[in-house]
């Protein structure tokens, strides 16, 4: 995504003052906005972890993420302060993504077009679920259905980004397909991967979450409040069985994705606000003055509505640290001479493999061409169904959702294990083989025509 203008903007009047803003915050902003930069963050990462994972230094590899570390009186391994945690700041970021697309974006006004990349994303999660039960069907693994069923965006977007000639309606379809899917993903955690409720624990988060809610009907606008409430809700989830992450979900989808004053307002009482400031510069009347100015700021945060605000300022942090560490920290496998025959005859591999790649592209396309024919979704006009299929296969690509769930669905090392590696083997072939496939089908850009000779 490219620099909010926001950033931009005030980065650019920055620029006037400082020389480090010239020569290093604008151009490093515009290089990390770069769609698929933090996709390669991501991958380096998932990299590195599997090159230090079948290192001679190993054994560091698995005690690293065991270390405890306390916190507030609350101590946890660092895998669990990656996972729990961290990760929560992401599934945040991913609620207020999924209020903004149902409020605003692609999931809102006409239904017929939301109803496409919706029924494709549940295509795209039954089809692999099913496969994978087909091959786990009354084992110890049969629990891991959910792991084949997710789509990670930062990647599949990513490589999307790279192909010449895609048109937008393609790739605003494989956003919502990602989202629609991540909002199926996230009622899977919570509801089959929970395995025990402590309902004191869940009373608590909810009674936060209406002081929350109360806080935003009377208008109180104090950040540290929210964030304070907001880290209560995190530790009361924590602590009542439900994924963590769920309560980041929650707290993304409470934020508000409408400004409280539009421009034409603001443009109209900046106006009235500016004339003032004047007369009380020209009276030297300085206490008057700031009391304008900070009329003026309250006047100028109010244009931006909150979960805007707060994805600019989280979004880099997420993309390029949280993530990365995820990646570092759960990606890891060891791979010894007998693993591969394991892996070969693993049900789990197998279940996941073939779900990513065979299940996910036959859901979403099969999902689309069904709602179509019957008249309850339609096909947008720039897109074919060639590229809705090549999109299906680049939605194979389940990497980080992939894993989170992977790590909640099984205790056993060997089934995790095997689970990761069909992971990580199917997003390379998956992301590898959409490239190929949208590459090939996308047309050709036609040359500008010559023009005509003078005279």
């Amino acid at each position: 995504m490219a620099v909010p203008e926001r950033t931009l903007g005030e980065l650019n009047l920055h620029m006037r003052q400082s020389l480090v803003a010239r020569i290093v915050q604008v151009p490093v902003q515009r290089f990390i906005r770069t769609q698929g930069v933090s996709s390669a963050f991501l991958l380096i990462a998932a990299v590195a972890a599997l090159v230090w994972a079948n290192s001679p230094w190993h054994d560091s590899y698995y005690h690293a993420w065991h270390i405890q570390l306390a916190l507030s009186g609350l101590r946890l391994p660092v895998h669990a302060w990656i996972n729990d945690a961290m990760m929560a700041l992401f599934f945040f970021l991913m609620g207020m993504e999924i209020k903004q697309e149902i409020v605003h974006g692609e999931l809102s006004g006409d239904l017929r077009r939301a109803a496409l990349p919706i029924f494709a994303g549940l295509g795209g999660m039954v089809a692999p679920a099913l496969i994978y039960t087909a091959f786990n069907h009354g084992l110890l693994s049969e629990h891991g259905w959910g792991v084949p069923m997710a789509t990670d965006i930062a990647f599949s977007l990513g490589v999307l980004a790279i192909i010449k000639g895609v048109p937008p309606e393609l790739k605003v379809f494989l956003l919502s397909l990602a989202i629609a899917d991540d909002i199926g993903a996230i009622v899977v955690i919570a509801f089959f991967y929970t395995d025990t409720l402590h309902w004191k624990y869940l009373l608590i988060s909810g009674l936060l979450i209406a002081i929350i809610l109360l806080c935003r009907k009377i208008g109180l606008g104090s950040q540290i409040i929210y964030a304070s409430l907001g880290f209560g809700v995190w530790l009361a989830v924590l602590h009542s069985g439900v994924h963590a992450t769920i309560a980041g979900i929650v707290l993304g989808l409470l934020m508000p994705v409408t400004s409280r004053v539009s421009l034409k307002e603001f443009s109209q009482l900046a106006s009235e606000t500016a004339v003032e400031f004047r007369e009380a510069q020209a009276t030297g009347d300085i206490a008057r003055a700031n009391r304008i100015l900070g009329a003026l700021e309250y006047l100028l945060q109010q244009t931006e509505a909150p979960a805007d605000r707060v994805t600019r300022k989280l979004h880099d942090w997420i993309a390029f640290v949280v993530l990365p560490l995820f990646a570092l920290a759960n990606a890891g496998v060891t791979f010894s001479a007998g693993m591969w025959r394991v892996l070969l005859h693993s049900p789990v591999a197998w279940g996941v493999a073939i779900g990513l790649l065979v299940g996910k592209p036959l859901g979403i396309l099969a999902a689309c061409w069904l709602t179509v024919k019957l008249r309850v979704s339609r096909l947008p006009s720039s897109v074919s169904w060639r590229q809705v299929a090549g999109i299906g296969v680049l939605a194979g690509i389940g990497f980080t959702v992939s894993l989170f769930i992977a790590g909640l669905a099984f205790e056993d090392q060997a089934h995790l294990d095997a689970a990761k590696a069909a992971v990580l083997f199917t997003s390379v072939v998956a992301g590898i083989t959409g490239f190929a496939l949208l590459r090939r089908i996308m047309p050709a850009q036609q040359p500008p025509a010559p023009s005509p000779p003078k005279g």
